[in-house]
């Protein structure tokens, strides 16, 4: 099993001034400690849910080029981008850039978006639920031609309509950046990973959950004939992880998901002190994470 890092705060005790050395440091820890994927949020307003609104909050594919200048060998995306943020031939354009600048380490993330509070709070429009699963599904088409570079031709979809779908230069992965497409809805999620995602990253928070979530994608993908291990799986890790003490009993733990076939399981470091937690938790978790 693989490990990530998922940055979802900001809260660095110097406040903005720290926040750009202390997301440099985050980098160079994750990869010194062996970690695989690196990724922050894709959102205006920090989530209400968690922690108060007004807390810091970045621009998510500003924060990834920043990133991209500081690591050399993590995976860079977010977790996950909101369909409903930018055009998708800008988003396809932005994700292009973000893999060439990182030479070859990006990854498109991107689920239906569901923070209205964000959306309306900036005038961003937030389409009804049935829309916006329309709109994720044609961002995914426009991305797929984008990155096809025999394929400049026009997008015709309900929602969007492109005259070219020129893309130059081209991503540097091969033969794009993955894709990878957060969420467990089982009737719309699950189906669109099926046809179109590389990896997943699915809500689960006890084995069990993970193991019927991933016999919904397979029963998806045989509908759409796709092999279900062509599609990596990767899960939020919910379950507090407070310091090094809690290693092996997240390892152990780890065990149950990666025996169901998990390949990359995701943490969450504290807002005020990430990179001297990443030291401390991740640096002795990967190798122990590799041998399950």
């Amino acid at each position: 099993m693989k490990l990530g890092i998922h940055v979802i705060a900001f809260t660095v005790p110097d406040g903005a001034p720290g926040i750009a050395p202390e997301l440099a440091r985050v980098g160079a820890a994750a990869e010194a400690a062996g970690v695989t994927d690196l990724s922050v949020m894709d959102h205006y307003f920090q989530m209400e849910q968690v922690m108060p609104a007004t807390d810091p909050m970045l621009e998510g594919y500003t924060t990834l080029g920043y990133l991209a200048a500081h690591t050399s060998t993590v995976r860079l995306g977010l977790l996950v981008t909101g369909v409903s943020y930018r055009h998708p031939g800008l988003l396809a354009k932005i994700v292009t850039t973000l893999d060439v600048l990182s030479e070859g380490r990006g990854q498109l993330g991107i689920g239906a978006a569901w923070y209205e509070r964000e959306h309306r709070g900036l005038g961003v429009p937030f389409p009804p639920t049935a829309e916006r699963f329309e709109r994720l599904e044609e961002t995914l088409q426009v991305c797929l031609q984008m990155w096809d570079q025999d394929n400049n031709g026009p997008f015709a979809g309900k929602h969007y309509q492109l005259a070219e779908t020129l893309c130059v230069p081209a991503p540097i992965s091969s033969p794009r950046p993955p894709i990878l497409i957060g969420g467990s809805g089982e009737r719309k999620t699950l189906r669109l990973v099926a046809q179109y995602a590389d990896a997943c990253n699915l809500f689960a928070t006890t084995p069990a959950e993970l193991t019927h979530k991933l016999d919904v994608l397979h029963r998806h993908c045989d509908e759409v004939g796709r092999d279900p291990g062509e599609i990596t799986t990767t899960f939020l890790n919910r379950s507090p992880l407070s310091g090094a003490d809690d290693v092996e009993r997240f390892v152990d733990e780890m065990a149950e998901y990666a025996k169901l076939g998990a390949d990359t399981v995701i943490v969450v470091p504290p807002g005020d002190r990430p990179a001297a937690w990443v030291e401390e938790v991740c640096a002795p978790a990967v190798p122990l994470l590799a041998e399950l």
